[in-house]
C-alpha cells in the first residue's frame, strides 16, 4: 500500500469514532450570542485527551470577553511534532455559532444521523472541521508510528515539521479573541494554514466587512403636535434611501477573483420610536458593507461615512453618531500558498472524483487574521458543497458524512505532502 492508501485505510477504520466525536461536539451548545463558549472548549479538550492529544487551554480574560459581547472564550492549541525542521502547519476551525432559531425537524443539538447526514447547529460550519483536522492528524500519527512510516524498518519517507490544531471561539464576533488572541500573544507562529471550509473548492481570498451602528437623535413629541418635535425616523428614511441607492454604484465595482462579484451594502437592523402616538426621537440603524479583496478598507469606511453625513445633513436638528462595530480586512491570496493549493487540488480530485477549483468567497473569515501576519493560507475542510445546501446558519443545518470522510482523507494526504522530507512524491 502507498502512504496515501495507508492514511485512507486508517481513516476508514476509525470513521465511526470520528462521527461520534463530531456528535459530541454538536451536543454542547455554543450559541453566540450569548457566547458562553468555555464549556465547549473544556469538553473538546477532554475528548482530545482521551485520544492522546494534549490541548493547551488559553482563556481570554473575562473582562475582555465581556467588552466584546461574549461571556467566555477559551481557545485551544494542540501541537504535534514530526521531527526537527520542516514547516509548522496550522489547522484552524471555530466552535462558536449563531443561535439555532426556529423550524428544526431534528434537534439543533442532537447530532442526529439520518440518511447519511449529521444534523445540528455547526455540524457543517465549522465543528465539522474539528473532526476533519483531528482525525487527519491522528491518521498521520498512525502512519508515522506504523510499519509503513518512521516506526517501521527501512522507511524511505520521513516526516519533518509540526502540525497544530487551533480550535477557537470568536468567529461570529470578528475573531479578534480567537485566532487574533493567539497570534497577538505570540502563542503560535505557523508557516502555513488550512482553515475550516464551506465548499468543495479551495478558497484563497475573501471579502472584507465593515459594520457600523448609526444613531440619529431628534426630539420626541406628541403626535398631535408634530411641529414641536424633530422626527428621527423621517431622517432615517432619507438615509435608508441613500444607502440602498448606493448599491447601484457598488454593482459597477467588480472583482477579478472567481467566486466574488461586487461590493454590497445591507441594512440588517433598525430600531427606534416609543409608541404610535409619539414622533420618533431616536432611531438606530446597523449596516453591513461587504468589500471585495481589491478595495481599501479605510477608503470604504470614509466613503460610507461621507454618504451618511450628506443624507442626514438634509434634516436640520438631527444629531448624528456613527460607531464602528467591525472592520474585517479582505483576504488576498498570499505568495507561498501554492503547496497548499496544489496538494488539496490533487488529492481532492483523487478522493472526490472531480476537479477542485480555486476561488474566493463573499464571506469573511478568521483567515484574514493569519493573512495579516503573512501566513499563506487556504480555506478547505468538510464543509458542504455549498453553504446553502447545508442550511448553514439556518434550521436543519447538516453535514454529508461522505464529505466528512472525503475531506479527512484529503487533509491527511495534504499534511503528508507538506511534511515529507524525501524529494520524490510517493505514488
Amino acid at each position: 500500500m502507498t502512504p496515501y492508501e495507508q492514511l485512507d485505510a486508517w481513516i476508514d477504520a476509525h470513521f465511526d469514532e470520528e462521527v461520534q466525536f463530531l456528535q459530541a461536539l454538536v451536543q454542547v451548545p455554543t450559541d453566540t450570542p450569548p457566547g458562553h463558549n468555555a464549556p465547549h472548549a473544556e469538553r473538546t479538550a477532554e475528548l482530545l485527551a482521551a485520544m492522546g492529544l494534549a490541548a493547551e487551554k488559553h482563556p481570554v480574560p473575562d473582562v475582555l470577553a465581556l467588552s466584546y459581547g461574549l461571556q467566555s472564550v477559551t481557545n485551544l492549541i494542540v501541537r504535534q511534532a514530526f521531527g526537527t525542521g520542516g514547516p509548522t502547519v496550522a489547522l484552524n476551525a471555530h466552535g462558536d455559532v449563531v443561535p439555532p432559531g426556529e423550524g428544526w425537524t431534528h434537534g439543533p443539538y442532537s447530532g442526529a444521523v439520518v440518511g447519511g447526514k449529521l444534523y445540528g447547529r455547526a455540524a457543517a460550519v465549522s465543528k465539522s472541521d474539528f473532526a476533519t483536522y483531528t482525525y487527519a492528524l491522528r491518521a498521520l500519527q498512525a502512519w508515522r508510528d506504523g510499519p509503513g512510516g518512521q516506526g517501521g524498518q527501512g522507511a524511505s519517507t520521513t516526516l519533518s515539521g509540526q502540525v497544530e490544531l487551533h480550535f477557537t471561539y470568536d468567529e461570529e464576533f470578528g475573531g479578534e479573541l480567537g485566532p487574533g488572541w493567539l497570534l497577538e500573544k505570540g502563542l503560535t507562529q505557523p508557516d502555513l494554514l488550512i482553515a475550516a471550509g464551506f465548499s468543495h473548492e479551495v478558497v484563497t481570498a475573501h471579502n472584507g466587512c465593515l459594520q457600523l451602528e448609526v444613531t440619529l437623535q431628534g426630539l420626541a413629541s406628541h403626535a398631535a403636535y408634530p411641529e414641536t418635535g424633530i422626527d428621527a425616523l423621517q431622517a432615517a428614511t432619507t438615509l435608508l434611501t441613500a444607502l440602498y441607492a448606493h448599491n447601484t454604484v457598488l454593482r459597477q465595482r467588480t472583482s477579478a477573483v472567481a467566486g466574488i462579484t461586487h461590493p454590497y451594502l445591507n441594512v440588517g437592523r433598525i430600531e427606534g420610536g416609543s409608541n404610535t402616538n409619539v414622533v420618533p426621537g431616536k432611531v438606530i440603524i446597523k449596516l453591513d458593507r461587504r468589500m471585495i479583496p481589491e478595495e481599501d478598507p479605510a477608503a470604504v469606511e470614509a466613503e460610507v461615512r461621507a454618504l451618511i453625513d450628506a443624507a442626514v445633513a438634509r434634516h436640520p436638528g438631527i444629531t448624528l453618531h456613527i460607531r464602528r462595530l467591525l472592520l474585517a480586512q479582505p483576504l488576498q491570496p498570499l505568495a507561498g500558498n501554492a503547496p497548499l493549493v496544489a496538494a488539496i487540488q490533487r488529492h481532492g480530485q483523487e478522493v472526490f472524483g472531480h476537479a477542485i477549483a480555486v476561488s474566493g468567497t463573499p464571506l469573511y473569515t478568521d483567515v484574514r487574521l493569519y493573512g495579516a501576519r503573512g501566513v499563506p493560507a487556504v480555506i478547505y475542510g468538510a464543509g458542504p458543497r455549498t453553504v446553502l445546501e447545508s442550511n448553514a446558519k439556518r434550521a436543519d443545518e447538516h453535514l454529508q458524512l461522505s464529505d466528512l470522510l472525503g475531506a479527512t482523507r484529503v487533509v491527511a494526504r495534504t499534511l503528508f505532502d507538506l511534511l515529507r522530507t524525501d524529494a520524490v512524491r510517493a505514488p
